[in-house]
């Protein structure tokens, strides 16, 4: 079951660059700093409420968010949603007819496991699936 809308993702060149607008010009904290290995990403995250925005910047020339910025450069990536049990989401997700990217899910930030539906089959909206270790 979804219980939230979890983060939302902004591919972004630099975090450093893009850092002072969500400090400087939002007034937002940024709590911290990771790398991602799994999904070849470096995060930011900062919160607003019950919600997170989180930068994602690319860790290689050939990761997914590197690929997403050469094709429609910096914006919102996706829409995150916590959940209780990401294996059943999926699978639900799957059973529904929907497009997968991850049948397993993976580690993702914040030590969260996640998997992610295709935009094609969200209405051309990348959509995570999130649940806490």
């Amino acid at each position: 079951m979804l219980k939230k809308i979890d983060h939302i993702g902004i591919a972004v060149h630099s975090i450093e660059e893009a850092r002072g607008f969500y400090e400087q010009g939002l007034g937002l904290c940024c709590e911290r700093i990771e790398e991602v290995e799994s999904q070849q990403v470096r995060t930011a995250f900062f919160s607003l409420g019950e919600t997170h925005i989180e930068l994602l910047e690319p860790m290689s020339g050939d990761s997914p968010i590197a690929g997403f910025l050469k094709k429609r450069g910096p914006g919102i990536h996706h829409i995150a949603y916590l959940c209780d049990d990401v294996v059943q989401q999926l699978a639900q997700a799957k059973a529904e007819g929907y497009r997968l990217i991850n049948e397993e899910p993976v580690q993702g930030a914040g030590n969260k496991r996640i998997g992610f539906l295709h935009p094609k089959s969200s209405h051309g909206v990348l959509t995570e699936l999130c649940e806490k270790s």
